[in-house]
């Protein structure tokens, strides 16, 4: 019972901290959270959870904080992640169903994101060499001129084009198209390369030299992975909230911003199955950041995680519902390249 009462005493110190900004007192918490004791018994409590180190007070005489080890329990026992609402739910599916393609979605989805959590998000581009290719489509523009267009199960385009050195027949496109269809489609990046390296010659010099371009054409695309360390940001203005921590947590992630790689880092490996991932200051991998937390999961079709989308911010932020709005959003990105 001892523990069940300072648990839910921990719960009321973050709930009452993230909502105040302030250090919270003993009788603040009797008066707000009905915990059925009296304050004496409440500051028994907090001077056990303080002793054991999920609390601290900042200055004598001054109510408590949580620690990043408070925190932790809090995230890891005490936390449920509330369920998004209806009216939340089709906000954020009619906000990214009108995205029109990749770059699209993942700009929609950090500013929705930041806008939810009030926090700053953070989103990798889909990891190109973790994608399958959906489909493939040779379109001539003229008899020696083609267009090669790329899907990837990312929701990724690609599209190049492809010059001749002779004139290429209806007949020996479609064969040319069906020979690339069959080796790549379904097929990983790395082995959809393979495959179509490996795609049997034409007995026809010409055929044999245009599948030669589509091949070494397609194969370009698929080994361009520029995009693989690709973020982008959204909501760096929340920042200004948190004026009382500029100097522990605000500066350097104004400063990582820009630092991509850094950015990436903090986010950490996509996670599959949906599992939100929690890093609570100094257990992420800078030192810099040890005021800092980190939100995060992973995204992609057929829960399939091709890269991460999440929130970093202050220490001092609403987890349960910056978790529900991280996994919300993923999910419905997900969606969207799952039917791409």
């Amino acid at each position: 019972m001892q523990e069940d009462r300072r648990l839910a005493v921990l719960r009321a110190i973050v709930e009452d901290y993230v909502a105040t900004e302030e250090p919270v007192g003993s009788k603040a918490l009797v008066e707000r959270h009905g915990l059925g004791v009296s304050p004496a018994t409440v500051r028994n409590d907090m001077a056990v959870l303080e002793d054991e180190g999920y609390i601290t007070q900042p200055h004598t005489s001054a109510g408590r904080v949580p620690t990043d080890k408070g925190y932790r329990l809090f995230v890891d026992r005490l936390t449920t992640v509330k369920p998004m609402s209806s009216a939340e739910k089709r906000a954020i599916a009619t906000f990214l169903d009108g995205a029109v393609d990749l770059d699209d979605v993942v700009q929609r989805s950090v500013r929705l994101l930041s806008q939810l959590t009030r926090q700053v998000a953070v989103m990798q581009y889909p990891t190109l060499s973790r994608s399958t290719v959906r489909h493939v489509e040779l379109v001539a523009l003229t008899p020696s001129r083609l267009l090669a267009v790329l899907i990837l199960s990312t929701g990724r385009v690609e599209q190049r084009l492809v010059e001749l050195d002779s004139d290429l027949s209806e007949g020996a496109l479609a064969e040319l198209r069906s020979q690339v269809l069959q080796a790549a489609t379904g097929q990983v990046i790395v082995d959809a390369v393979a495959a179509l390296k490996t795609l049997p010659p034409h007995p026809d010099l010409a055929a044999a030299a245009a599948t030669a371009s589509v091949v070494d054409v397609l194969v370009e695309a698929m080994s361009d992975h520029r995009s693989d360390e690709r973020i982008v940001v959204g909501g760096a203005a929340n920042l200004a909230r948190y004026g009382d921590s500029f100097d522990s947590a605000v500066r350097p992630l104004l400063e990582a911003i820009e630092e991509h790689v850094v950015l990436l880092k903090l986010l950490g490996e996509a996670d599959a199955g949906g599992l939100v991932t929690v890093r609570i200051g100094a257990e992420g991998p800078y030192e810099q950041f040890a005021a800092t937390s980190v939100v995060a999961t992973g995204y992609g079709p057929r829960d399939e995680s091709l890269a991460s989308i999440g929130i970093v911010g202050p220490t001092r932020m609403d987890y349960p519902g910056t978790m529900a709005a991280v996994r919300a959003v993923a999910r419905y990105v997900s969606r969207i390249l799952d039917e791409a």
